[in-house]
């Protein structure tokens, strides 16, 4: 950060918000630099050949979204919640010791992975080197550290919030996080049946990433828009409370378009797609709520003769906006779309997953993560009005750009694929190569090394725009 102007009660607990998220932007890059590494590899097999395998690096690049997203909500969190209960975070110091505890276990799982990569399939491999389970490969030691660090920061949350003011937005966090930290606990057992080993592993990575963390984007939706454009908080955590009983109800059956897979009865296919696509309706119904109130108010401003805009964050506000399309588009219809067994029976396996994956992940949560770090940066640098950059502009124009443009270019692989190697060959392994040997396919996939690029590109400018803040007079009216 340029400078610092905390100072009163929270200080600490914002200055702690900052670390998280400042580690959180390196994991993002890092994230960014893999996703170019295993998309060059894609087009070209021999990149990076003996010295960084595909696997591992797109272990990387998946394992680096996962953690840096963590890590920004953890920060998120406490940038919120003086602000939400009027107190101190209690348990600061521990805290602070907990997140350089999570920091060095992070740093010597991705150092592992970089160095060492592979085991010799013992339990030994499992303990220290990665466990083979996509999105939860971090070995079991750090399984049991991560652990250790989440239960450290739902204690902080829980005994803030019983200390300080009461708040729906609060409240609603305390729920989630424990849900947060329970649902990891699915993850870290194995049975020697497959399906039911990957029933768990659904519940880890559907009910984790797809209920819990969609619960917390509502919240801190409805935390940012009361701070940016002075939302009412009525309004806000109703539909919030909304999206609790949605999500945690139709998480948990939307869960089912998964079990197609696993041998669970027919009727879980229908029940699971159509509650999955519900999931984002209430983030995007709460958008459209305060906007309407917010457009009237202006109205009635604009008649009195004052045009002076409410917007108090148009970086971190933007970022907001594109949460709300970028969760409808990403979780909500490329989510539907290829989720109905009908249609999954062709699309699973393709890069049709692959698209929708991106974009709501992307769409979903990283967007108002981007933005929550634009309010931290506001309060740290002491920012009353905080305004649009050339960079900002660019940032939010090329990460959102590239990530659209690589969605299509999956998309249309994923339809190559579906076409070729299922439609007419049936699915063998012949099949399988020869639609990825396909022009389209092919072209489909240097678009998306080139759509990498520029989302790499966008990323350096919004780094840019973070480091420049304080000492760009622009940014301030």
């Amino acid at each position: 950060m340029a400078s610092n102007h905390l100072t009163g009660i929270g200080a600490e607990s914002k200055q702690l918000a900052t670390w998280y998220f400042t580690f959180a932007a390196i994991i993002f890059g890092a994230q960014l630099l893999f996703g170019l590494v295993i998309a060059t590899q894609y087009v070209m097999p021999g990149f990076l050949f003996e010295i960084l395998d595909f696997s591992v690096a797109r272990m990387l690049h998946i394992n680096a979204l996962i953690v840096w997203m963590v890590f920004a909500m953890f920060g998120s969190v406490y940038w919120l919640l003086p602000d939400e209960t009027g107190i101190e975070t209690v348990g600061i110091k521990i805290g602070k010791l907990l997140y350089w505890v999570f920091v060095v276990a992070i740093v010597i799982v991705i150092l592992v992975y970089l160095f060492i990569q592979v085991g010799p399939a013992t339990e030994m491999s499992i303990w220290f080197i990665h466990e083979g389970r996509e999105y939860i490969e971090a070995p079991r030691w750090a399984d049991f550290g991560i652990v250790v660090v989440a239960l450290g920061f739902v204690a902080n949350l829980w005994f803030t919030g019983m200390k300080g003011k009461n708040s729906g937005i609060v409240t609603v966090l305390m729920a989630d996080m424990i849900a947060f930290a329970g649902l990891y606990l699915a993850g870290m057992f194995f049975t020697d049946n497959i399906s039911v080993d990957q029933y768990w592993w659904w519940w880890v990575i559907h009910l984790w990433v797809e209920a819990t963390w969609e619960v917390f984007v509502g919240a801190l939706a409805a935390y940012g828009l009361i701070r940016m454009i002075g939302a009412s908080r009525q309004v806000v955590e109703m539909w919030l409370w909304i999206e609790v009983a949605m999500l945690f109800g139709s998480g948990i059956l939307g869960m089912g378009h998964h079990y197609f897979w696993i041998g669970t009865p027919e009727y879980w296919w229908e029940i699971g797609a159509l509650f999955s696509a519900l999931e984002p309706l209430p983030l995007v119904a709460m958008f459209i709520h305060v906007m309407y109130d917010w457009g009237k108010q202006q109205g009635k401003l604009e008649a009195q003769g004052i045009t002076d805009s409410t917007i108090n964050n148009k970086p971190a506000f933007v970022w907001f906006w594109m949460n709300a399309f970028g969760n409808f588009l990403g979780a909500g219809v490329w989510g539907f779309f290829h989720t109905l067994p009908q249609i999954n029976l062709y699309t699973h396996g393709t890069q049709f997953t692959s698209a929708h994956g991106h974009l709501a992940f992307f769409g979903a949560y990283a967007t108002i993560l981007i933005g929550m770090m634009y309010l931290a940066i506001q309060g740290t640098n002491g920012i009353k009005v905080m305004k649009n950059t050339k960079a900002s502009i660019w940032a939010v124009s090329l990460l959102v750009g590239g990530m659209m443009g690589m969605t299509v270019a999956l998309t249309i692989a994923g339809y190559v694929q579906v076409i070729v190697s299922r439609a007419q060959m049936g699915a063998t392994w012949a099949a399988y190569f020869d639609g990825q040997a396909g022009m389209w396919f092919a072209q489909a996939m240097d678009w998306r090394l080139f759509m990498g690029g520029v989302m790499f590109l966008g990323f350096a400018l919004l780094i840019k725009d973070f480091l420049t803040t304080g000492k760009n007079p622009v940014h301030v009216r």
